[in-house]
């Protein structure tokens, strides 16, 4: 079986398995979320934290308690890590201790989802932090993404109400009845398929078929690497990320770390569709993605195929970065699952590739990561791009746009453009400050256009919450552990909050009938006119930074 063949069959069997639980999945989550009684031990988390689960909040206090929640996290982690070297099971090596800056990147990193990792796992966090402090912030974080998502279509299904439903309910449904059971089967296969899940402190030492003594670190790894890409994070136990043979062994352990990382994401259009009472409007939503994600993934293996860029070129071979077990193929698929998601594993090196292939890593993460984007995130930015469109649609014939019997007025457009400019602010002001000035540009392992490729993909995964890096740059310093943290945390709660803004002007509003002027958003011609928006959104606003960067290396 050729090469070629081997990937193609990888792809289709991903597609046909994530055909086969997207209704399932997706009729689950919609009744996890809309389900009006609690279970006893659900009961018992509201008693301890003071909260009453049958109160609603409006979009001000759903917004005020993400941000709550959110802070303590923060808070909680960024002290765990610092005095990790007096709390058990931590590493005897105060050569790698957390430093308060390289604490706060990583705190701030793994509470917004992004995971961006500016140390090495195995030797720098000990395994108390990697469990009571990463692992449970790979949950929570994305609990705190679907809860999000869920009040943002409850906007849209609110008949003149004030309110969105409880965060607090839905982060502890998100998390017990979504993420936690789906966890722990994904755990066990991947124990099956042979990633490491012990608490072994020290390495152990063995002897290879060489004769020679090998160092074998371990730890609780397993656990940690299913929630990192079931719930679209991303963080790696391990410095090489899923790259390591511990994390991800095989080529079907490789499938099934891809199957993880997408399953929610492509099934929360479902949960969505049951949610308004129009499961065609969820068909349409995950259509989109669908197309979008398709491109990508076919592109970028086409990419693969040849040699041109800066590090290929210097090889010869587009295999550099690549682990031979996995091959360019299924790492091409990996790369654009994790650059479509908000996830940010990588199983090859994103530095290594071709100027196409670095091009539309970025290019994923800059169209909002909304195919299927970040469990939750993906779900709501795909309808603001939804609102957009029906808004341009509006424009062209001269009528008040509708979406969902809710009229997209100047305060609602005005909500949802904001929500899209955000991260562009971010990532081109913070690339353009690390380019300009001169002692920054060190940190640039290349020169030219790579070098700036290298600066504008970690602006572009940090605010979009990704977590993938671009190898070369040294992220270490203070500017980067600094800068990358204040856009990860703008990335991530200021569209939060525009996003819950949005969904209580349109919970405020009435029901508005369709008429014979309604634009149909559940045919094929709105699936083309959404991905068409996407598209050009996302040119308009970074063609120029990736015209100095990917592609005039690609050019050279």
């Amino acid at each position: 079986m050729s090469t070629t063949t081997a990937g193609v069959l990888f792809l289709a069997s991903l597609v046909v398995a994530l055909a086969a639980v997207h209704v399932p999945l997706g009729d689950y989550m919609y009744r996890v979320y809309t389900r009006e009684t609690h279970s006893r031990s659900e009961r018992f988390i509201y008693r301890s934290i003071g909260v009453n689960p049958e109160s609603e909040q409006t979009w001000v206090g759903y917004a005020r308690s993400v941000l709550a929640f959110s802070a303590v996290c923060v808070v909680f982690l960024f002290v765990l890590q610092l005095i990790q070297g007096k709390l058990p099971l931590h590493l005897d090596d105060p050569a790698n201790s957390m430093t308060p800056g390289l604490a706060w990147n990583t705190a701030v990193s793994f509470v917004t989802n992004t995971n961006w990792q500016a140390y090495a796992g195995e030797s720098t966090q000990g395994h108390l932090v990697q469990m009571a402090g990463l692992a449970v912030q790979n949950f929570v974080s994305a609990a705190v993404g679907m809860a999000v998502a869920v009040a943002f279509v409850r906007g849209f299904i609110g008949r003149r109400t004030a309110v969105l439903g409880s965060f607090w309910v839905d982060l502890v449904r998100g998390t017990l009845r979504i993420l936690l059971p789906i966890a722990v089967v994904g755990a066990t296969v991947l124990i099956v398929g042979g990633v490491v899940q012990n608490f072994h402190l020290n390495d152990q030492t063995i002897t290879t078929l060489t004769g020679a003594p090998q160092a074998i670190p371990g730890g609780p790894v397993a656990s940690q690497e299913v929630i990192k890409l079931l719930g679209t994070n991303g963080g790696g136990f391990y410095n090489a990320n899923s790259a390591h043979p511990f994390e991800n062994p095989t080529a079907w352990t490789n499938w099934v770390e891809i199957f993880l990382l997408v399953v929610i994401a492509f099934s929360l259009p479902r949960t969505f569709g049951a949610m308004v009472g129009n499961t065609k409007q969820g068909h349409a939503i995950t259509a989109v993605m669908a197309v979008i994600a398709l491109i990508s993934v076919s592109l970028l293996g086409w990419s693969q195929l040849a040699h041109h860029g800066t590090v290929p070129t210097a090889v010869g071979a587009a295999t550099e970065g690549i682990e031979q077990r996995l091959g360019v193929a299924d790492s091409a698929v990996f790369a654009a699952a994790t650059t479509l998601t908000s996830t940010g594993a990588v199983d090859s090196t994103h530095d290594s590739y071709t100027s196409l292939g670095g091009l539309l890593t970025m290019v994923d993460m800059q169209l909002g990561e909304v195919a299927p984007g970040g469990v939750g995130s993906g779900l709501y930015g795909i309808l603001i791009l939804a609102v957009i469109t029906v808004f341009v649609a509006g424009l062209m014939v001269g009528r008040t746009p509708e979406y969902l019997g809710k009229k997209i007025s100047p305060r609602e457009i005005k909500l949802a453009a904001s929500y899209f400019l955000v991260t562009p602010v971010v990532v081109l002001c913070g690339t353009a400050i690390s380019i300009a000035l001169p002692g920054l540009r060190s940190a640039m392992a290349n020169t030219g256009p790579h070098g700036l490729s290298e600066v504008l993909y970690a602006f572009t995964s940090a605010a979009n919450n990704n977590g993938s890096a671009f190898a070369g740059l040294a992220a270490d310093g203070t500017w980067y552990e600094t800068a990358l943290g204040i856009a990860m945390l703008a990335g991530r709660f200021l569209p939060m909050i525009l996003v819950l803004a949005l969904a209580g002007a349109l919970a405020a509003q009435g029901q508005t009938p369709e008429s014979i002027g309604t634009l149909p958003t559940h045919k094929p011609q709105f699936v083309g006119m959404v991905v068409g928006v996407t598209l050009i959104l996302v040119a308009l606003t970074f063609l120029p930074a990736l015209a100095l960067g990917p592609l005039a290396e690609g050019l050279h």
